[in-house]
């Protein structure tokens, strides 16, 4: 599922981001990200599904493997956000 991009007053390319506010590569975690909130994976797929960033791009910007991407990917479109949750993981997979 593709976003649509848009542009912001100062011209830089956006989507609406997981928790409905404006996302822009500058509002992305930053590359040295450790810890993995669900909301900071939801923001990365939801980049990439919106084309700020190619999969190639994020794999290599957050030191990810493709399968863990495309695992976070599958967890949002099967349970939402709280799939992406790692305590209690059980329930949702």
């Amino acid at each position: 599922m593709l976003q649509e991009q848009r542009l912001n007053g100062k011209g830089e390319r956006y989507i609406v981001g997981p928790t409905g506010a404006a996302l822009t590569l500058a509002d992305l975690p930053p590359a040295n990200t450790q810890r993995w909130v669900i909301r900071r994976k939801a923001e990365v797929v939801a980049a990439v599904r919106g084309g700020l960033l190619t999969l190639e791009e994020a794999c290599e910007r957050y030191r990810l493997t493709t399968e863990e991407f495309l695992g976070w990917q599958q967890s949002i479109d099967r349970w939402g956000m709280a799939g992406l949750r790692t305590t209690r993981i059980q329930q949702y997979r």
